[in-house]
C-alpha cells in the first residue's frame, strides 16, 4: 500500500486550485475517497449531562481524516474504559469533507525520460481532510460532575494526537 505524505504538507487552510475548463469533464473531481471516521456520536447522546467540555483549535487548519479518528479512538477508549458506554456523550464537530488532491511523480530509474512534470498538475484525490477555523469545536464531551476530569483526560490525549494546539473549555448545561 502506498504511504501518506506527511500531514504538514496539507494543513495550510488556503483556498484549493479549482480547474475550470471548456471541456465539462475535467471542470471537477471525479472521485471522492471514502471516510475513514467510523462514528460521530458515541455514549449515550439522549440522556442529560451536568457539563459540556469542549476541545476548540486555537488556529485555523486542516485536519486529516486519519488523525480525527486515531483522536475519536483514544478519546472514546478513555471514557467507555472510566465510565461506561452509557455515562458520557461523545460527538465529533469536524466533518472531513475537503478532498485532497495529489500529482503523482515518477520516481527511480528512468523516470526523468517518462514523468511530464508539472503539466496539467490538477492531481488525483486521494485523502479529505476537515477545514477547522480558529475558535471552532472538534470534539465535544457531556459528562455529569463527577466525570470531568476523566472527559479532560480523555480530550487531553486526543489533542495529542491532532496537528498544532487546543484548548479545552467547560460550561454547565442548563
Amino acid at each position: 500500500m502506498a504511504k501518506l505524505r506527511k500531514g504538514r504538507a496539507f494543513r495550510k487552510l488556503k483556498r484549493p486550485y479549482t480547474r475550470i475548463s471548456k471541456f465539462r469533464k475535467k471542470s471537477y473531481v471525479r472521485m471522492d475517497p471514502h471516510i475513514k471516521v467510523i462514528r460521530f456520536d458515541m455514549g449515550d447522546p439522549n440522556k442529560k449531562f451536568e457539563y459540556t467540555l469542549e476541545l476548540i483549535a486555537k488556529s485555523s487548519l486542516q485536519i486529516r481524516q486519519e488523525a480525527l479518528e486515531s483522536a475519536r479512538q483514544i478519546c472514546n477508549r478513555i471514557l467507555e474504559s472510566g465510565l461506561g458506554k452509557t455515562g458520557f456523550a461523545f460527538k465529533i464537530k469536524a466533518y472531513p469533507h475537503q478532498i485532497l488532491r495529489e500529482k503523482p511523480m515518477a520516481t527511480g530509474a528512468g523516470a526523468d525520460r517518462t514523468s511530464t512534470g508539472m503539466a496539467a498538475p490538477f492531481g488525483k484525490p486521494v485523502d479529505v481532510a476537515a477545514r477547522v477555523k480558529k475558535g471552532k469545536e472538534l470534539f465535544e464531551v457531556k459528562v455529569d460532575a463527577p466525570n470531568i476530569d476523566t472527559a479532560k483526560k480523555a480530550l487531553k490525549e486526543a489533542s495529542y494526537k491532532l496537528p498544532l494546539s487546543y484548548q479545552i473549555t467547560i460550561s454547565k448545561n442548563n
